[in-house]
């Protein structure tokens, strides 16, 4: 069966997977090798994934084209994921889009700033894939 959105054929748990073909995803990580796993596993479960290098190349991303879900490092060079949060969370588009902090600094998580900042969600580097994948469902309404 085609996808609405694609037209890419899918049968069983393709189907799932093709049904987030419309969902943009961009992953914000000052780590080459930490876009591309986290590309991976977005583009593997169906996702459309863009990259960013920090947060001032993720925010004029964003003012060009739309995103579903941020994928954001926390400790990054010149902008850390707090800040690339509250300032994104300024944009009227971004104010509602589910924005998950993926960090291998959890012992630097502290829920009220995340909170204040605007983060939906913190995961800890290396990041489970199926987890990441059904946690961006759950934030998106579609679990």
């Amino acid at each position: 069966m085609p996808c609405d959105n694609c037209g890419r054929r899918a049968v069983g748990l393709q189907r799932e997977i093709a049904s987030n073909c419309m969902t943009k995803v961009i992953i914000v990580d000052d780590s080459a090798l930490n876009r591309e796993f986290h590309s991976q596993i977005a583009r593997d479960a169906g996702f459309a994934a863009a990259a960013a290098v920090h947060g001032l190349d993720a925010l004029g991303k964003a003012k060009g084209e739309p995103f579903d879900v941020i994928l954001t490092d926390l400790n990054m060079r010149g902008m850390d994921g707090y800040e690339f949060t509250r300032r994104v969370r300024q944009d009227p588009g971004y104010d509602e889009v589910p924005i998950i902090i993926i960090s291998s600094e959890c012992p630097r998580f502290d829920k009220q700033i995340s909170s204040d900042a605007g983060v939906d969600l913190y995961q800890v580097k290396p990041v489970d894939g199926k987890l990441l994948v059904e946690s961006i469902l759950m934030l998106l309404g579609k679990r």
